[in-house]
């Protein structure tokens, strides 16, 4: 298991303050390096994404976790714009939701999500998942960094 240089960028979609602190706490407590930026809506992700307003410092993520049901606009529609838009395409998306509908799992993969997580109940269940995830997406797939796709 490598370690990386540098600790993984996160854009955290999820409006649920409890599903965020679970998140950081199983981030710390598993010792995974990360900057997690949080998004509580679809339209704040989009404003990080494309350095809009409050958000023109934001670093540009290694990857972005993406609940599908948030307000002002809903992760579905976050992530067409980020899959159809030239400079946001590479970064991969895992759709982490509560929802293990197939027409949600479907819909998310005809959009080109890279991954569909139903969320995991209970602490020690997060924990493996996030642990899973780090195992694949941080240690073993080629995340794009630095020069990923451009600038805007």
């Amino acid at each position: 298991m490598t370690t990386p240089l540098r600790p993984v960028a996160i854009l955290l979609v999820e409006d649920n303050q409890g599903d965020v602190d679970l998140m950081m706490e199983s981030f710390e407590e598993l010792q995974i390096l990360v900057a997690v930026t949080v998004a509580r809506d679809g339209e704040e992700a989009m404003d990080i994404l494309f350095k809009r307003g409050a958000h023109i410092d934001a670093s540009t993520p290694d990857i972005i976790f993406l609940d599908l049901n948030l307000p002002k606009r809903d992760g579905r529609e976050v992530l067409h714009e980020v899959k159809t838009t030239p400079i946001l395409s590479r970064i991969p998306v895992v759709v982490l939701t509560s929802s293990s509908a197939e027409s949600d799992i479907l819909r998310a993969y005809d959009l080109h999500a890279n991954c569909y997580i139903t969320k995991p109940v209970g602490f020690q269940s997060l924990m493996k998942t996030i642990q899973s995830i780090q195992e694949f997406w941080f240690n073993v797939a080629m995340l794009p960094r630095s020069g990923w796709g451009g600038s805007l």
